[in-house]
């Protein structure tokens, strides 16, 4: 992968502006013998750390009561290698490198849970996936609101009030319900272990022609439905399949490549909790071969629903994942910066650089393909499981 990372900016990029305080959990694919395959590791700013022994996957590590406190005290005994150097592996493409930081836990994702992007979902919806058609259609959606609908509790009186005059002036919607109403949107974006990390290619499907990053933070909840820590992450959109119809979510939204997460996990601590990750910003870089910079950054303050009201409606007694999940929550990204002619709005093209970033989670970096010609997936829950059995790590303990 062709980047801009040196190994005298790669940590201070890559790594939490604070990464001395951070308790950063990754998974490293390592090559070294017998038996090479996923590792478990602490990563710092000097060098990374085997887990293996504390948890055998990201997915029982987060079960552990007290887990940070746990980490710790676990200390720092098995180097697997210096940051730096792995990191520089990782953007390089080389086959030791970091990936996905989650493994067992389901990736699920909320949709319309910034008012910029509900609007944009609704007018993509009334384009029928034309972008030519969308800015006659952002202005008079503008126009027929009239306030600030970012303002507006969902599920609330005020919320009601606005749901009828939209719908007396023919303007409702399915993402409004879903926006306001009192119900979130909670959908399953890739199957367990299908995630790519930093570095990764990420996957648009070939056939779309008007898609676009959606940078977003993510939430890491155990089994019991305990928010344990973040992480960064690109749902990666086709507005042209979803605009067209909503039931083509599925093919809208998981495709090969097509779920970034990373580039570590950081547990809640005393030094990062969830309070500071609901008023973290979060930026977002795309960097052309044609020379098209894109720039903005959204800020978590203005999402519509907290973190824990939409785990509370993803994990409860109607659904359970004794695993955990990785929950996107959702991004104000919808970028109609046009790329070509006036009025086409933002669509990605071949080779884009995507950065994904915050101060106190650091930068997830991949690279745009199509998703046939993203790295193939290959493994999976059982190749998992064997590998971890021929390490020795199953064995039940207690």
């Amino acid at each position: 992968m062709d980047t801009l990372f040196t190994p005298e900016n790669i940590l201070e990029t890559v790594l939490p502006a604070d990464s001395e305080d951070a308790l950063l959990i990754g998974r490293l694919w390592f090559e070294g013998d017998p038996n090479p395959g996923p590792r478990l590791v602490r990563v710092c700013s000097d060098s990374i750390y085997d887990l293996s022994e504390l948890a055998p996957t990201c997915s029982e590590l987060m079960k552990l009561k007290d887990v940070a406190k746990q980490v710790r005290k676990f200390g720092k005994e098995n180097s697997l290698g210096e940051t730096q150097s792995i990191l520089l592996d990782t953007l390089n493409g080389n086959s030791q490198r970091f990936i996905s930081p989650v493994d067992l836990q389901n990736i699920k994702a909320c949709g319309v849970t910034f008012a910029k992007s509900m609007l944009e979902r609704v007018i993509e919806e009334r384009a029928g996936g034309d972008p030519q058609k969308a800015v006659d259609i952002r202005i008079s959606l503008s126009e027929t609101i009239g306030q600030d609908i970012g303002q507006i509790k969902p599920g609330s009186e005020a919320a009601e009030q606005l749901k009828a005059a939209l719908q007396e002036k023919g303007y409702w919607s399915q993402y409004l319900e879903v926006g306001i109403g009192p119900d979130a949107e909670v959908f399953t974006k890739a199957p367990v272990l299908s995630s790519v990390g930093l570095g990764s290619e990420i996957g648009i499907h070939p056939g779309s022609t008007w898609n676009n990053p959606e940078p977003e933070a993510i939430v890491i909840v155990n089994g019991d439905g305990e928010i344990v820590g973040a992480t960064l992450g690109n749902d990666v959109n086709l507005r042209d399949f979803e605009g067209r119809s909503a039931l083509l979510l599925g093919k809208a939204k998981d495709n090969n490549a097509s779920a970034a997460i990373g580039p570590f996990i950081r547990l809640f601590d005393d030094k990062f909790t969830l309070i500071d990750l609901e008023q973290e910003d979060i930026h977002l870089s795309v960097k052309g071969e044609d020379g098209f910079e894109l720039n903005d950054f959204s800020s978590m303050s203005e999402i519509s629903r907290s973190p824990s009201e939409l785990v509370s409606q993803t994990i409860n007694r109607n659904h359970q994942y004794p695993d955990g999940i990785a929950l996107y929550m959702g991004t104000m990204f919808a970028p109609t910066k046009d790329r070509g002619d006036a009025g086409s709005g933002f669509t990605h093209k071949l080779g884009d650089q995507v950065m994904i970033s915050s101060s106190r989670l650091g930068a997830l970096v991949n690279k745009v393909t199509h998703s046939d010609k993203a790295a193939k997936w290959e493994f999976g829950i059982f190749e998992l499981f064997s590998n971890l059995t021929d390490r020795g790590l199953l064995t039940r303990k207690g």
